[in-house]
This record gives structure tokens, sequence and C-alpha cells, in this order.
């Protein structure tokens, strides 16, 4: 399977947590519905596009994640606005916001109907090149990328491996002996309908090790360019 591995970072994210809409929480890094989005950004896809494209891309990509530093977030608090019947209305909402997030990803192609959208966002991040401003979850939070390799991934349907990025809870894990560090645990969503909508059925709970440390587990997983190992979902 095709891949590319590249560095998505910026001074804020927010990764909305769809139940939490009257005072929004985050989720603690970039899920696969939030990076389609900023791959169609980066693309100059128009909303009325990405209607289509979200659910053909939701299947025909995997894609993994290494939390590169401490998941660190604070909330902030924004003043709603509007004019109703002449009267003037202020409503205080806090939003909960990841300061200085960095995460290597990686991207694998498991379908070729995408080759297209694949290859065009492999050579705008080797152009670094972007149609409109990507984002980490909301316009005010802009994103920034670096290409770091394309590659091959190679799937394995059980074994044991080692990784810096997040496993599903179906994984058996292992923790290494030595200086203890944070495990975090998270249902993400791994598909938006045409709607714009995250499908309930299609979250998939994962654990993750921050600060690229490295965890044991023993279960299906890829083996990227022979050097390191993922789980993609």
């Amino acid at each position: 399977m095709k891949g590319i591995k590249l560095v998505v970072s910026g001074n804020w994210a927010h990764f909305r947590k769809p139940e939490t809409s009257n005072n929004p929480l985050s989720h603690d890094f970039i899920t696969k519905t939030a990076l389609i989005g900023l791959m169609g950004a980066v693309l100059g896809v128009e909303r009325k596009e990405m209607r289509q494209l979200f659910p053909q891309l939701s299947e025909d990509l995997k894609y993994g994640v290494e939390i590169r530093n401490a998941v660190k977030k604070q909330s902030w608090g924004f003043t709603y606005r509007s004019n109703i019947n002449d009267v003037f209305y202020k409503a205080p909402k806090q939003m909960e916001i990841i300061r200085n997030p960095s995460y290597t990803v990686l991207i694998g192609l498991e379908n070729n109907r995408s080759e297209g959208v694949f290859v065009d966002f492999r050579n705008s991040l080797q152009n670094q090149e972007a149609y409109f401003t990507p984002v980490l979850g909301i316009h005010n939070c802009p994103a920034d990328l670096e290409f770091l390799e394309e590659g091959e991934f190679e799937y394995l349907s059980t074994g044991a491996f080692e990784t810096t990025g997040f496993i599903t809870t179906q994984h058996q894990l292992k923790v290494p002996p030595g200086k203890p560090f944070r495990l975090g645990f998270e249902k993400i969503p791994t598909y938006q309908n045409d709607d714009f909508w995250n499908l309930p059925d299609k979250y998939v709970p994962v654990v993750y090790p921050s600060e690229q440390h490295l965890i044991l587990a023993n279960g299906p997983h890829y083996i990227y360019n022979q050097q390191s190992q993922w789980v993609l979902i």
C-alpha cells in the first residue's frame, strides 16, 4: 500500500467532540475526518465537492498518528453576540483548545479510486503549496505542514510490534519498563458521510503514548518502509 509521512503542527488546535456542543471539548489529537478536511483545504476543494469526497476518502485512506509532544489543553472564552428583536445579547462560551499541537501523520492509500487525490496532496506537500489555508480543526487554528517521505506499507495480520503511534483497544498492550509516561485514551471518528456527519458506529477507541514514547503491542499492524511499525485505521 502506498503511503506518505508528514508532520502536522501549529500553535493551537481544536477537534470538536460533537457531544459537547455548548462548551466544546476537543479530541486529544487530529482525527481522520479532520485530516480529510485539511487535505481538501490544501487541494482547494470547495465545500460542495467535499460532501462526496468525505465518505470516499474515509473508506479509501487509512491513517496513523504519533503525538510528538505532551497534550496540553486550556479553556478559551468567546463572547457570541446576536441582535434579536432589536435587543443586543451577549452569550459567553468556553472552548477547549490544544496548545502547541504537533503530530507525525502517516496516510496509506487502500483503494486506488482515490489515487488522484492522494497523489495531488503528496505533490502539494512536496511543493509547499496550499490553495486554502489548512487548519487544525477550526479556522483560527492554522496548520503548518512538513512533508517527510513517501513509501510503502506492508500489512501483517498478527505479531508483536513496537510503535510510537496509537493502537486500538483490540490490541494487546505492554508498556516497556523504565521512566513512566502518559498513556492517553480516545474514541475518534473515522468516517464522515455526505451530510458532514461523523457516523457514531465508525468511532474507534484507541490508546496512544504522548511525546514519542514507545509502546509494545500484539496484533495486526503495518510496517512502513521496512523501518517503523504503525496501526492504521
